[in-house]
């Protein structure tokens, strides 16, 4: 067992020149401010901190929100609503530029993984060794500066290990809980595949309901919390699969792939200029994806979007080539993705492009082929993107978007 800590005294945002607002600190409005955007954005040496206060209502400016009032003139729409929609965008932009810095030419990764933990998801991650997944994982932590630990999977691995332990102190004379590696912001679990199917099930709870129990008391974890989990499709001795009752409960599951020539190219000549990934400085507290979170709960979703969704699940369980389909759980994560997609552009609504966007990575590993399917060598992806290619893309009538549909994306 392999279990790495990020120290806290070296948390991100506590280096040098990088100064982390305090909790009383005012946040400007839009109106007057030089940022453009209003969202409680700091500025320090060589960057941008992006902050919100946890202390009062939505409907104050000094909320934490930092929204100008009125109807803006350019969306039509409230100043709060566009506020938050302009936030949000900015909030993602920072932290997609700063992780690209250490993380060169995957954008799109990045911005699903984002999208997973503002939408309080978890991630799964299927590739080679080396592709930089564990980059990734440090990368978002440092620049939102929250903790990270990483946890190699093993076969020897116990559930313990992981969730933590009883121990017995001899100075007290007591029992007391030891955390494990599991009571962080982020964690990396290495080859989660090669962990035993007891250790794999420690983590279900904790996936689900934010908590662990040992020995019958429960213990919350901290929040925000995201398990990013990584596994070798390519090799499979010594692994035990997972079963899709598990891979169910991850949110989206990615693949990074080798870099393009001219990325690889750009990456080797700069290799020793580039910052290097323990030195990335934070540019958001930890306090911005709660409010993430609650921002994606304003994303709108027409009917004619909600059928989209629903349309694709249920051809999902007809298609020939499938033989366990899209569950209720499946459509719901879906639309979680969507609508956490549509606000890292800016956007209040969800749009058929974003369902088509991000559903491969949203609903493939959520389906199980017909065992002929798999003999043919079909794909799950490639029938999710068959089945995207068959429906038909539902027409959005003028003003379905709600108060968000005349609102731009920049």
């Amino acid at each position: 067992m392999d279990i790495e800590e990020g120290a806290d005294a070296d948390m991100p945002g506590a280096a040098t020149g990088t100064v982390m607002p305090d909790a009383g600190a005012p946040i400007d409005e839009v109106a007057g401010s030089g940022t453009g955007v209003g969202a409680g954005i700091y500025t320090t040496q060589d960057q941008q901190i992006i902050h919100h206060q946890n202390e009062g209502s939505d409907a104050d400016a000094g909320a934490g929100i930092g929204l100008a009032r009125g109807v803006s003139a350019n969306t039509g729409m409230d100043g709060a609503t566009a506020g938050i929609a302009e936030w949000s965008r900015t909030v993602f932009d920072a932290v997609l530029d700063n992780v690209l810095s250490v993380f060169y030419g995957r954008e799109r990764p990045v911005r699903l993984a984002m999208c997973c933990l503002a939408a309080g998801g978890h991630l799964l991650v299927e590739d080679l060794p080396g592709v930089g997944k564990t980059t990734l994982a440090k990368a978002l932590a440092n620049s939102l500066a929250v903790s990270f630990r990483r946890v190699q999977g093993t076969a020897d691995l116990m559930p313990s290990d992981i969730t933590g332990t009883i121990i017995f102190d001899r100075n007290s004379s007591q029992l007391n809980f030891r955390p494990g590696p599991i009571f962080t912001n982020i964690l990396l679990v290495d080859e989660l595949n090669r962990a035993s199917p007891r250790a794999q099930s420690a983590l279900l709870e904790a996936m689900e309901e934010g908590h662990v129990t040992v020995d019958g008391v429960s213990y919350t974890l901290p929040h925000p919390f995201l398990l990013i989990a990584t596994q070798n499709p390519y090799d499979n001795f010594g692994t035990y699969d997972l079963p899709i009752s598990q891979r169910d409960r991850f949110l989206v599951r990615i693949s990074l792939g080798y870099l393009d020539r001219g990325i690889a190219d750009t990456l080797l000549a700069s290799n020793a200029t580039m910052p290097h990934l323990d030195s990335l400085r934070a540019v958001a507290s930890p306090d911005v994806i709660v409010r993430l979170k609650q921002a994606i709960t304003q994303v709108h979703m027409s009917p004619e979007i909600r059928g989209y969704i629903l349309d694709l699940a249920e051809a999902s369980r007809s298609n020939a080539n499938v033989q366990i389909g899209a569950s209720s759980r499946a459509f719901l994560s879906l639309a979680r993705v969507s609508q956490a997609y549509a606000l890292s552009f800016g956007r209040l609504y969800v749009t058929p492009d974003d369902i088509k966007s991000v559903a491969p990575e949203a609903l493939a590993h959520r389906i199980v082929l017909a065992p002929a399917a798999e003999m043919a060598g079909i794909s799950a992806e490639s029938v999710v993107l068959e089945l995207l290619e068959q429906l038909p893309v539902p027409a959005i009538p003028s003003g379905r978007h709600g108060s968000a549909s005349r609102q731009t994306e920049g």
